[in-house]
């Protein structure tokens, strides 16, 4: 089934199950300027981007949300048997976006399921018990948004520690490595007081600096060779190999049959 197909037939479900229910409620059917919608039954279906890989979208009011999960799943033209993932997207003073993503392994398509839930009431039903697979993902949303899932067997703390507190998803929640200091060049797009300054570079922890560490650090620029051919060694009277100095010590002292005194001139009587 064509993305198109797939909307339109998950839509004509739920507004046959709403009629069934009260069949004074009618549909409407309408499009919207520059992109194919339909609504009815409070159902508006559309078409995510991505061309090839596009998905039928399908927003829902927050009280049909699991019954549109389950028609997905129990109906035999979709036959959407398998829970992808479930997240959310904050939309400010709208509320958030609950967005779950359904594949079908037999019919090969999927479909993304919306909801709104408002800020100050986010709350929508669990589909545990429809896709057992979605405890873990309703579990990371609601402690990243902060928005609850009614029914769920239990919504506990699953990335964080227990003691932290807010929720980092939310877009007024304040980073606080930007409180505790600031970022070292530019900042993100619409942050920046300054132009767009290049980032400065940094090196990952634990890695010393250049000059530190390897050649450079272990020979002092004193002690480097002169330029030119290196001087030739020649071995001692003794004729065991002579010892190769270690860098900055400089050359070995030459073998010399008669031995000086401390504190004298070094001449031969």
């Amino acid at each position: 089934m064509t993305p198109e197909q797939v909307g339109d037939r998950l839509r004509t479900l739920l507004v046959e199950a709403a009629t069934e229910r009260d069949p004074d409620s009618g549909s409407e059917t309408g499009s919207d300027s520059g992109s194919e919608t339909a609504t009815g039954a409070g159902v508006t279906v559309g078409q995510s981007g991505g061309q090839a890989y596009a998905r039928a979208t399908v927003d829902v009011p927050v009280g049909r949300w699991r019954e549109a999960v389950r028609a997905a799943r129990d109906d035999t033209e979709l036959a959407c048997d398998f829970f992808d993932w479930l997240s959310a997207v904050d939309e400010l003073a709208d509320g958030f976006d609950v967005v779950a993503h359904l594949w079908s392994t037999t019919r090969r398509h999927g479909v993304l399921l919306r909801t709104r839930v408002p800020r100050d009431d986010a709350t929508v039903g669990t589909v545990v018990d429809v896709f057992p697979g979605a405890a873990w993902h309703e579990r990371e949303t609601h402690e990243m948004f902060g928005i609850d899932f009614a029914g769920h067997p239990g919504l506990a703390p699953l990335l964080l520690p227990p003691e932290f507190e807010g929720h980092p998803l939310r877009k007024e929640f304040v980073l606080a490595s930007r409180v505790a200091k600031a970022w070292p060049g530019a900042k993100e797009p619409g942050e920046s007081e300054a132009g767009t300054a290049r980032r400065q570079p940094m090196r990952p922890p634990g890695v010393p600096a250049p000059g530190e560490w390897g050649v450079a650090a272990a020979v002092p620029v004193s002690a480097a060779p002169a330029s030119g051919p290196p001087a030739r060694r020649t071995a001692p009277a003794s004729g065991r190999p002579a010892r190769r100095a270690a860098p900055g010590s400089g050359p070995p002292p030459a073998p010399d049959s008669e031995a000086t005194d401390d504190g004298g001139d070094g001449g031969g009587s």
